[in-house]
């Protein structure tokens, strides 16, 4: 009975420790290893009283403890653990209270084989879900929330920890079930079994049994066996033949699979680095992406740079090379998000090689100066060839003209004259300014809206706003391709994130599912999607989030001053005034400032001031920026004439691209997508473009999803028919150099 009596107090202890350790995981994002009994909350762990308070609320309300008051002055684990002990003890609840709230985790575990166990640790670790709550056949965006970045890193991790760094992952991996069955048909849970050193050898109890004719090993076909011989042969060839009748078998074997051959995960890595070294194929390449000897010969055949005679200087050799190789280049700016390595900088050298062979090849022209206003046309420096050029300006989002009016400009200059350069602090304390307070009341008149929160910038909006008003026990729907912002507040708020794909269809699907859940609910959405140009369906989407008890947050960017008869934006447009919860924007394009904003009630207004931290602890925009942007408002209500202008342009453009054949998706503002697809072959029709004295956006990633690339032409009312008609006949032309059907 002793014996009983103290097993059952050990394994009380136990599963004490592991629901006070898993908590804490969940709300710092700190691997339970990390939490010593002795480690400093605050000093060492910087867990601050806020996040200890949310733990132990947690904790309490799991153990069904009566007393639920935050004890402060607990500053390690070893502390919180004895006094939630003490507490127990007090209100005469059994060892057996913890066991009976830990055994379903606990028995899952023990059901996990290695393999799922180490996966489940990987996503808890990086998303901070219990592992209850990873449902195997969850989505992983959908359900999870767990966008293309976060799951890139997962898998990175994932790979290293299976020795596969080099195999890599198959696109299109949407549940963790996917992931588990990915790495057991790779055989990975065998190389989990035995150390690095030992994958692809066979047990020391056992013989080694000799391989098949089509399982032979890495090693042997490495060493000259049949296959193996004549595909590393085939890369040296200029001219392949399909193979004769009598390698049917050999030819069949080309068509398999590495995994399906017999390579292991010490052969797929032999393989890979034999191929670096004797035959150039590129580092980034992944055995995944090119999954059988047919498809990898292929590809490191038509990746090789184009040979060529001699140009007469060295130089010139040199700088085609270097373009070549720029442009065959495959990889994305995707595949530098995580590059596994002991050192922090690597991913950085590597991605500045990437990078700067891009810029020299004219594919990547990202922060050029300009060296003039931004109108409908303006000066740009080229710092790589060192010239300087003006081109016709469709990457301006300054789509009311207002950067450059005199009256603007003029209240800028008074404002800095009249109440200096800045303000030198945040609104709270000494950062307010009159102009502060009359520039909200007239972004909220605009709205027409209580009240108004001007924030240091459109992302400090949505950071600070998501993150104040969602919290653990809340769900935030967001949009697959909502501004980076909204994902990053959504992110920040420690909410359930839920990434609906870009349809109603989808966020109804995904608010059915969590119809029951009992904390609060958040939809946010662009109003106009800034890479898409569309609008999003707003009387839809209030109706569902009305179905549903959700509240609904619009970023205004790109409506306001663009959408709505007089500009004001989503709501105005669809005749739906003051029926989005919460309306934020940014004062950086159609308003010519800085600073982002959010109208809302007043009740709404006043909690963000003391509970949004990019407003509390940031310094606030000038009052003389703040004094330019009431002019802008002052000169757009007083000139309606420059929004109708701005529509007369979009239709003009959007009707010359469009009778061309191209792919404008389902844009209708300022922002008119040229969809291409393929990354290589939009940079290449940048360049082009360029070339013919036209600046517009080209968007890889992150700015979309790789596979998505496209041209980002923004219209503003300083066009003019010249420079539309100029600008389709640019792009058309430069779309038929670079083998972009037309029908023109």
């Amino acid at each position: 009975m002793t014996e009983q009596v103290f097993a059952d107090t050990q394994q009380a202890e136990e599963s004490l420790r592991e629901l006070v350790l898993s908590a804490l995981q969940r709300h710092t994002e700190y691997a339970q290893e990390d939490f010593d009994d002795d480690a400093d909350f605050e000093g060492d762990l910087g867990v601050d009283s806020i996040t200890l308070a949310s733990v132990q609320a947690e904790i309490y309300q799991t153990l069904g403890l009566q007393n639920k008051s935050v004890q402060a002055g607990l500053d390690n684990v070893g502390q919180l653990l004895r006094h939630i002990g003490q507490r127990l003890q007090k209100e005469g609840l059994s060892a057996a209270t913890v066991a009976q709230q830990t055994a379903p985790a606990r028995l899952a575990d023990a059901q996990d084989d290695a393999l799922s166990a180490n996966v489940l640790d990987v996503y808890q670790a990086h998303t901070g879900y219990r592992r209850s709550e990873l449902d195997l056949q969850a989505d992983l965006e959908g359900d999870l929330g767990v966008d293309s970045v976060t799951q890139a890193a997962v898998l990175a991790e994932i790979a290293k920890l299976m020795h596969m760094e080099k195999a890599g992952f198959p696109a299109g991996l949407s549940t963790i079930a996917q992931v588990i069955a990915y790495l057991r048909e790779i055989g990975a849970d065998a190389a989990l079994a035995r150390p690095a050193k030992e994958i692809g050898a066979a047990p020391a109890s056992q013989p080694a049994s000799k391989p098949s004719a089509s399982k032979q090993t890495a090693e042997g076909r490495a060493s000259g066996d049949g296959m193996w011989t004549d595909f590393i042969d085939r890369l040296n060839q200029d001219n392949v033949k399909e193979p004769s009748d009598a390698a049917t078998e050999l030819a069949d074997q080309f068509k398999l699979s590495f995994v399906a051959s017999g390579f292991g995960q010490k052969d797929i890595s032999a393989l890979h680095d034999r191929l670096r070294s004797e035959h150039g194929m590129p580092a980034h390449l992944s055995l995944a992406d090119c999954d059988t000897p047919e498809k990898l010969l292929q590809y490191i055949r038509a990746s090789r740079p184009h040979q060529v005679e001699a140009l007469g200087t060295e130089h010139l050799e040199a700088s085609y090379d270097a373009n070549a190789a720029a442009e065959n280049d495959p990889r994305t700016m995707k595949d530098f998000v995580n590059l596994p390595d002991r050192d922090l900088f690597h991913k950085t050298r590597e991605f500045r090689k990437f990078y700067v062979a891009k810029q020299q090849a004219q594919l990547y022209w990202y922060g050029m100066p300009l060296e003039s206003q931004c109108r409908n046309r303006a000066v740009i420096y080229d710092e790589v060839t060192g010239r300087r050029r003006e081109f016709l300006m469709f990457a301006s989002n300054n789509y009311l003209g207002l950067a450059n009016h005199p009256e603007v400009i003029e209240a800028i200059a008074e404002g800095a004259r009249r109440y200096g350069a800045t303000n030198t602090g945040c609104r709270l304390i000494g950062g307010s300014n009159v102009l502060h307070k009359e520039l909200e009341r007239r972004l909220a008149k605009l709205k027409g809206r209580e009240a108004c929160i001007v924030y240091p910038s459109g992302y400090s909006a949505n950071l600070g706003c998501i993150s104040a008003l969602a919290g653990r026990n809340d769900l935030v729907f967001t949009d697959s391709i909502n501004h980076m912002s909204i994902q990053d507040g959504c992110k920040l708020s420690g909410a359930s994130r839920k990434i609906y794909q870009h349809s109603m269809e989808s966020l109804e699907t995904t608010l059915k599912k969590y119809a029951d859940h009992d904390g609060g609910k958040l939809i946010v959405t662009d109003g106009v999607f800034s890479m898409h140009g569309d609008i999003v369906d707003l009387p839809r989407l209030v109706e569902l989030a009305q179905q549903y008890g959700a509240r609904v947050l619009v970023d205004d960017a790109h409506s306001t001053g663009v959408l709505g008869k007089t500009g004001s934006g989503t709501t105005e447009h669809f005749n739906m005034k003051g029926m989005a919860d919460l309306e934020l924007g940014t004062m950086s394009k159609a308003l010519a400032g800085v600073g982002g904003f959010v109208c809302a009630d007043e009740d709404v207004v006043e909690y963000l001031r003391f509970y949004s931290n990019s407003y509390v602890f940031a310094a606030t925009i000038p009052a003389a920026v703040a004094a330019g942007v009431i002019a802008s408002i002052d000169v757009m209500e007083r000139e309606p004439q420059r929004l109708s202008k701005l529509w007369s342009n979009i239709h003009r453009l959007r009707g010359h691209l469009l009778g061309a054949g191209f792919d404008l998706e389902h844009s209708n503002s300022a922002i008119i997508p040229v969809v291409v697809g393929d990354d290589r072959k939009t940079l290449e029709l940048g360049r082009a473009v360029r070339a013919r004295g036209m600046y517009c956006q080209t968007v890889v990633f992150p700015g979309v999803a790789v596979g998505d690339a496209r041209l980002r032409i923004s219209v503003t009312s300083e066009h003019t028919e010249e420079d539309l008609d100029l600008a389709a006949q640019i792009i058309i032309d430069a779309a038929k150099e670079v083998n972009i059907p037309v029908t023109l």
